[in-house]
């Protein structure tokens, strides 16, 4: 078959900002219970899944992929393979990533490119799992993967993949500033861990078990910006900040010029800025550009993962 004859399936999955995050203390199996507000935002990924006896990935889009695995290693990879075990399917997919959410920027490009390649797999193989036995497979890939399939505004629990959607009126405008380089996850809870050990005395005993406050919920129930940006936490951000201590100049940056709070999405190190409206987002941007910051605009919450083509 001619590759121009193979059929394709194109679906966009968001990228999403952490507008509120709490972490429980360390547990025996080395992980932790978090508590997170997740708001997917106008910054998609876009998958598109092709006919193919193989599995093979490439990238494209304005981001640098250079670094990026295109093994079994990649998360986009592991997802079409995970369902084609799941169905017993017995051919391959080639994906092609349209890259545009930054990487390791803690706001879920890779869960979002997992998230895409299930749904366009599905589509293409006609397997026929459908979205709540995606979900199920989305959970085994990683926390912020099913809520990229979900989108829109949800609690996340437990690992962050205990999903429950959250009531959210109007739309937030956001001002994104991104880093050259990104930030290991790993390596931020752990530096989160070891500031919580030294400084026992004055923090006190973490909780095993945490959750998303009432006012961050009620907040983003009203559309209220305001109350939003008062209520709105990180407890990754310390750690974030003591790992890149350049995001401590850029969070006061945004802050002193407009911004009603900003906050290190998820671990970082994207910054993300939370403004009145798209006025006041605009000319954040011009200033996050004008002193040599990468910056861009999105709204949210926005839908989740969606075929737009095939």
């Amino acid at each position: 078959m001619r590759s121009d004859q193979r059929r394709s399936i194109t679906v966009r999955a968001p990228g999403k900002i952490n507008v509120y995050f709490r972490v429980g203390a360390l547990q025996d199996d080395g992980y932790h219970e978090v508590a997170s507000l997740y708001q997917a935002v106008s910054l998609f990924e876009e998958v598109t899944a092709t006919e193919s006896d193989t599995f093979s990935l490439r990238f494209g889009g304005p981001i640098e992929t250079a670094g990026l695995p295109t093994d079994d290693t990649n998360l986009a990879i592991r997802a079409a393979k995970l369902l084609a075990a799941h169905t017993g399917y017995q051919g391959g997919v080639d994906l092609t990533v349209l890259k545009r959410v930054p990487i390791a920027g803690g706001m879920g490009g890779g869960s979002a490119d997992a998230a895409a390649t299930l749904l366009a797999c599905d589509e293409l193989w006609s397997t026929g799992v459908g979205r709540s036995g995606l979900a199920s497979l989305a959970a085994e890939l990683g926390a912020d993967v099913p809520f990229a399939l979900e989108g829109g505004t949800a609690v996340g629990t437990g690992r962050g993949d205990e999903l429950s959607q959250a009531l959210a009126k109007g739309t937030f405008h956001w001002v994104l500033a991104l880093s050259d380089g990104g930030l290991s996850t790993p390596e931020v809870y752990s530096m989160l861990d070891r500031h919580r050990d030294d400084h026992a005395n004055e923090l006190g005993e973490q909780p095993e078990y945490v959750k998303v406050e009432t006012a961050v919920l009620q907040a983003v129930r009203v559309g209220d910006a305001e109350s939003l940006a008062d209520s709105m936490h990180n407890d990754l951000q310390a750690a974030a900040l003591r790992l890149a201590p350049e995001l401590t100049k850029l969070l006061e940056l945004g802050e002193s010029r407009g911004a009603l709070a900003g906050i290190v999405s998820g671990s970082g190190p994207t910054v993300a800025f939370l403004v009145e409206n798209a006025q006041e987002a605009s000319e954040l941007k011009s200033v996050l550009m004008r002193a040599g910051v990468s910056a861009l605009t999105v709204t949210g919450p926005v839908h989740g993962a969606r075929v737009i083509e095939g």
